[in-house]
């Protein structure tokens, strides 16, 4: 949803993707163009691997083929996999699980205009969801968070128990200044996917914009946070703030004219404190799951992902 969403903790998008931003999710792209020659080798060399893979699987059906392209794309190959969407589309068709791919692979790989017009035909499909989603992200990385709000709610009526999606959602929203919306899509993010560095990280971010920073340095600590995740947390949580007073304080001004011959001036902004009072009920990973220990607990927010924002 994930300024594109901040990818040092992947609050964004997915990939917003959601940097610290939609996300997300997840939402970084990356520009062929600044591929230095050495990544280019490493493409290239990837798309070797994943070729000799592809043989060795015995790849007969059409979701076969989508599983391995799924692989591909998790481990980042996503020049790659844009090759194989072309051989698998040339054999069976295309369906909107190949055009679902497709455009996930396109925004990954600094394609926004094509990847665009991909979830679109994705629309008044199965995969329709997929192509709200995004939308999301692609907006999202615009820094148009208000509109990656809409698009994730579209989304999220089709996939209500989406984890991923809802944490774009809800990091969105706090992006568009709607701190109190985005509560409610952060907690069923984190009770749905506990052990989500994303979803950990995003919550972190809400409890601090919303001057909850007991509440947030508990989670961040039962969750192992890294001093640099924090600090992206809290910097993030700072601009949030800082747009929010500035919207706020416009707002007052605007809306409650004085006469002509007294000066403007802007009321004071005075956040609504959160009614929500302690963890509201959210657990960590290590509670869910007693019997690991800390060392297994997740260290630090993974900032990409292959359905996020950048």
């Amino acid at each position: 949803m994930s300024a594109s969403f901040n990818p040092t903790v992947r609050i964004v998008w997915a990939s917003m993707a959601m940097g610290l931003a939609l996300a997300v999710s997840g939402c970084a792209t990356t520009s062929k163009d600044h591929y230095a020659a050495s990544e280019d080798a490493q493409q290239r060399q990837a798309f070797e691997a994943a070729t000799e893979t592809k043989s060795s699987a015995n790849i007969d059906t059409q979701a076969t083929y989508l599983k391995v392209v799924g692989q591909m794309q998790q481990q980042g190959l996503w020049f790659a996999s844009l090759a194989h969407i072309d051989s698998l589309e040339q054999r069976w068709g295309i369906t909107p699980d190949s055009t679902r791919v497709r455009a996930d692979a396109l925004r990954h790989t600094g394609q926004a205009e094509l990847a665009e017009a991909a979830y679109k035909r994705l629309l008044n499909t199965p995969q329709e969801s997929a192509g709200y989603r995004g939308l999301g992200l692609l907006a999202g990385a615009r820094g148009q968070y208000t509109e990656a709000v809409q698009l994730f709610k579209q989304a999220q009526r089709r996939t209500p128990t989406d984890a991923l999606l809802l944490s774009d959602l809800g990091y969105a929203s706090l992006r568009a200044g709607q701190l109190e919306e985005a509560r409610l899509p952060l907690m069923q993010s984190l009770q749905l996917q506990p052990d989500s560095k994303q979803a950990q990280a995003n919550v972190a971010l809400y409890l601090e914009a919303t001057h909850q920073q007991e509440q947030a340095t508990a989670l961040m600590d039962a969750n192992r946070m890294p001093e640099a995740t924090r600090a992206a947390v809290r910097a993030a949580a700072l601009q949030i703030r800082t747009a929010a007073a500035g919207s706020s304080a416009t707002t007052a001004s605007t809306s409650a004219m004085p006469p002509r011959d007294e000066p403007i001036v802007p009321l004071p902004l005075a956040l609504k404190p959160t009614r929500w009072a302690g963890m509201g009920g959210v657990r960590t990973a290590t509670q869910l799951n007693p019997s690991v220990s800390p060392a297994d607990t997740p260290l630090s927010p993974n900032p990409t992902s292959p359905r996020g924002t950048p």
